[in-house]
């Protein structure tokens, strides 16, 4: 790889191609200062370049740094994200008084190697501060979104000193569209600085090796000491866990479960009216605890799932105020003692609470991912473990008996032909002992009675 030696002029479509795929079924949003009011707009991903196309450069514009399901750009629609990134507010620091725009990027990436992050695919000049960005080479689901935040969360901590915005780090940002103007300071936002890969495009990394860089503790030392736990008969007990065979780690457990209410409405055709409430409260209680938002836009994200639930309903606010207290409390570190054990003020909550409250029924718990109770995890645990066999080259007892018996039937009827054991053995292609245990069992197993065969 290698920095760019001629910076060519990149196109809002150009760039915006980095982290969005025009050829996906989602959604992008642009945020436009209109007159002094900011308007923003949903569109498809396959209208991507034509839409870029009509953005007025005058015009403060931003776009989506991710891709959702549905026209709202909450994180609850989050569909996919390909790259991390961080916003500097280098204006307000001292390092970067007095420098030109170029010269903001080359202090950049000297920060960068200095905290031991790999190279940004690009930096943008936003017209006062920088964007950088790591673009991936595939976009990550949603279901690892969490793994997504401790990466962000990780890269965006190690820039703080080169003015890293820690507000500006969630996966539903907005960041100015390069070929725009920055009203504040009259400058066009523009890409400064490129990392080539080996095809002459910005570099693109894979998460989970860049994952090796960024998470102190990497996912292989982590089911390492997960399989030395299990291998010696030890459970973690800290956070939240499930009740059943499953480990997940807390932030994980929390959007899953957000995920399982999702799903338990799809399954039941909607939520009932008497229920819509506790949906809301619960769904918003794990998407904090996902570390997916913050109190700060909790009732944005409430908005959004509350049209989800029902589309007519509008939910009052001061039916939250308890979650948001403790949202505020769970993002400044503030612990509550329980059983002994400080924990966060959130809700975490066992299955079982959650099976009783929202009754639950065993088919609709197969059909979920966290929210289930001892007894199915263990049905979960039977059934991976009886495939994992299957991969392994093992059967199961009722398939292994059905091919011994068919084995010993074989043996028998050669037998009967007046074969020797030395030609059965032969034409089964089996050891000679196998074939006297095939008709020692063969013989104990059929009782001759009268001319009749009855089976023991």
């Amino acid at each position: 790889m290698s920095k760019s030696s001629q910076l060519k002029l990149f196109s809002p479509a150009e760039e915006a191609a980095g982290y969005l795929n025009s050829q996906h079924g989602g959604f992008f949003s642009i945020l436009a200062n209109v007159n002094g009011t900011k308007r923003q707009t949903s569109h498809r991903l396959n209208q991507l370049p034509k839409i870029l196309e009509l953005v007025k450069p005058e015009q403060d514009t931003w776009i989506t740094q991710a891709e959702f399901f549905r026209p709202n750009r909450r994180v609850v629609n989050l569909a996919s994200i390909g790259q991390l990134f961080a916003d500097l507010d280098c204006y307000n620091m001292a390092w970067a008084k007095g420098r030109s725009p170029e010269q903001l990027a080359s202090c950049a990436r000297f920060f960068i190697e200095d905290a031991g992050l790999p190279p940004p695919s690009v930096i943008v000049f936003s017209g006062r501060g920088l964007q950088v960005k790591w673009f991936l080479t595939s976009a990550l689901p949603r279901q690892a979104l969490p793994r997504w935040n401790a990466a962000q969360n990780y890269l965006v901590e190690r820039l703080i000193e080169a003015g890293a915005d820690r507000n500006a780090k969630d996966a539903s940002r907005v960041l100015r569209l390069v070929q725009t103007v920055n009203s504040k300071s009259g400058e066009v936002c523009r890409v400064l600085d490129v990392t080539k890969g080996d095809d002459g495009e910005p570099i693109r990394y894979n998460f989970e090796l860049l994952c090796e860089t960024l998470l102190p503790v990497s996912r292989g030392v982590i089911e390492e000491a997960k399989n030395k736990r299990a291998a010696h008969g030890l459970k973690l007990h800290h956070g939240l866990k499930t009740d059943g065979l499953r480990g997940f780690s807390g932030r994980q457990l929390a959007w899953d479960r957000l995920d399982d209410l999702r799903t338990l409405a799809g399954l039941r055709g909607g939520v009932a009216e008497n229920e819509k409430t506790v949906h809301l409260f619960w769904r918003l209680n794990f998407l904090l605890l996902s570390g997916a938002t913050n109190h700060k836009l909790m009732y944005a994200e409430a908005a959004v799932l509350a049209r989800e639930i029902n589309p007519s309903w509008r939910y009052r606010s001061k039916e939250l105020m308890t979650l948001y207290d403790k949202a505020k409390k769970h993002a400044a570190g503030e612990k509550v003692e329980f059983n002994g054990r400080q924990i966060t003020p959130l809700y975490t909550p066992k299955n079982d609470r959650l099976i009783n409250l929202f009754g639950i029924t065993d088919d609709e718990q197969r059909q979920l991912k966290t929210i289930i109770s001892t007894d199915i995890a263990r049905e979960r645990h039977s059934k991976r473990e009886k495939e994992r066999r299957r991969a392994n080259g093992a059967v199961d007892r009722e398939t292994y008996l059905e091919a011994a018996n068919t084995k010993q039937e074989r043996a028998m009827e050669l037998r009967e032909q007046g074969m020797t054991q030395k030609q059965i053995a032969e034409e089964m292609g089996v050891g000679l002992r196998s074939v006297k245990r095939y008709l020692s069992e063969g013989a104990k197993s059929v009782r001759i009675t009268n001319g009749e065969a009855y089976a023991l």
